[in-house]
Formats: C-alpha cells, sequence, structure tokens
C-alpha cells in the first residue's frame, strides 16, 4: 500500500498593525458580503498569514452583556484545521493580553468607533 505525504503549510501569527488594517477591511467585507464595515469588524488585534498572505484576522468586540469578546474572518478557502489552530492561538493570546482594549469596554467601544470612521472615511 502506498502512502501519500500531504504537505500541510504551516501558519504564521502575528499581532495585527496599523498597517494590516485595509487588507483586514477587504477580508472582512468580503466575509460579509457589504461595502462599508461596520461595528462587527471590531479591533483587529491578532492574524494568520500562509505564505505572507494574510488569511484570517480576530477582532476585539463587546457583546449585548457588555463583555469583551473576539471574532474570527477569513479568507474563502481556510481550512477547518488551519481556522481551528488560529482559534486557539487567538483564545491564548486574547487570555494574556492586559491592554486597556482587552479588558475595559468602554475603552474598547471608543476604539472600535473611531477605527470605523477611519476605515470608511477614504
Amino acid at each position: 500500500m502506498e502512502t501519500i505525504a500531504q504537505h500541510q503549510e504551516l501558519l504564521q501569527y502575528s499581532e495585527a498593525y496599523i498597517s494590516d488594517m485595509l487588507m483586514l477591511k477587504n477580508i472582512f467585507l468580503q466575509d460579509q458580503n457589504d461595502k462599508i464595515i461596520d461595528s462587527n469588524f471590531g479591533l483587529p488585534f491578532f492574524l494568520a498569514k500562509k505564505k505572507n498572505t494574510t488569511i484570517a484576522f480576530a477582532s476585539l468586540t463587546v457583546n449585548e452583556k457588555n463583555e469583551i469578546s473576539f471574532k474570527i474572518y477569513h479568507k474563502k478557502g481556510a481550512s477547518e484545521t488551519e481556522m481551528s489552530s488560529f482559534y486557539a492561538q487567538t483564545l491564548s493570546y486574547f487570555k494574556k493580553n492586559n491592554a486597556p482594549n482587552f479588558r475595559n469596554p468602554e475603552q474598547l467601544k471608543s476604539s472600535i468607533k473611531s477605527m470605523i470612521y477611519w476605515l470608511n472615511f477614504e
């Protein structure tokens, strides 16, 4: 019996920077099938790359209970395995970070509002 080796490309994880925002905006708009971003975009903080191409990102959001959580958006074609791995890495990063946007809902709401205004202004 012949065994076929499958080469699975490793994902690279990093913080999201302001220079990434327009690309992340495009991923969000594709995922949401929309023309402008809204509060669901949140505040991106973590991303996954495959061959130097961003395939997914995580954004901080404030839920209905006024608690900080995160949502993940990804390009079409990202595998379940990749997304599962990214979720685990994101959760770990989220739990360890103590910056105000990760712990203060009012600060995060203000940051999200500013980010949305800036990205929709262009």
